[in-house]
């Protein structure tokens, strides 16, 4: 799962960061409200953290933005502007959440969590399929029951195709969510991973469909 955090100041957006990468998010982290608002318009991020207080552009103008160009990416609005007024002003220009700083930083994460999952139709933070459970808040997967450990980059990969389970993904789109804006989108490695996962998930869950992309489908539904 990807996340794009666009905020100034550089002590806060080194805990932010540093945070969600500790749970797995892969993260782009730009400081001003330009080139932020240029990522959130042509990278496909599955949650945005944006700080008001910004330079080049404010937090509300970028997000006004990427609303009237259509991008529906969640947004988690970060300011130390605290009054009830601030709050409806975001939330009305399209934020789905807001947090005022000084904040917890397991309460941001715990709020992304669930932005993520509602944003994908989801209320719990156990994702199930199968014989799969994936809770999502501790990284931890269970396979018929039994425990299976995952790599940073392999519970990234079967959280996306949870999170759309019964959806064709492609292997664009894996990409786009798994890494940040410098891979290179041209390496095979997506292939290589779906197979790890596969080795560890066992047979018959992830289905390829030639020429669009991977499937996560229970047996009884395939």
């Amino acid at each position: 799962m990807r996340v794009l955090v666009v905020e100034d100041d550089p002590e806060v957006a080194r805990q932010v960061a540093g945070t969600l990468r500790q749970a797995r998010y892969v993260v782009d982290l730009v400081h001003d409200g330009e080139e932020g608002c240029f990522l959130g318009l042509n990278e496909p991020y599955d949650l945005i953290i944006l700080d008001l207080g910004l330079p080049k552009l404010d937090g509300l103008s970028v997000l006004r933005q990427w609303r009237h160009a259509g991008r529906e990416m969640p947004v988690l609005i970060l300011t130390a502007r605290g009054t009830w007024r601030e709050k409806v002003t975001g939330l009305r220009a399209g934020a789905d959440d807001y947090l005022a700083k000084p904040f917890e930083l397991e309460e941001l994460l715990a709020r992304v969590e669930a932005l993520i999952r509602r944003s994908a139709g989801r209320s719990s933070s156990v994702l199930e399929c199968g014989p799969l459970l994936l809770d999502v808040s501790t990284t931890r997967l269970t396979v018929a029951g039994r425990p299976v450990e995952l790599t940073a980059l392999e519970f990234r990969a079967l959280a996306h195709l949870m999170l759309h389970r019964d959806r064709v993904v492609s292997k664009t789109e894996l990409t786009e969510h798994l890494y940040d804006q410098e891979f290179d989108r041209d390496s095979n490695v997506i292939e290589v991973l779906v197979n790890r996962l596969r080795n560890k998930l066992g047979a018959g869950l992830i289905r390829t469909r030639r020429g669009l992309g991977y499937q996560l489908t229970a047996p009884e539904d395939a």
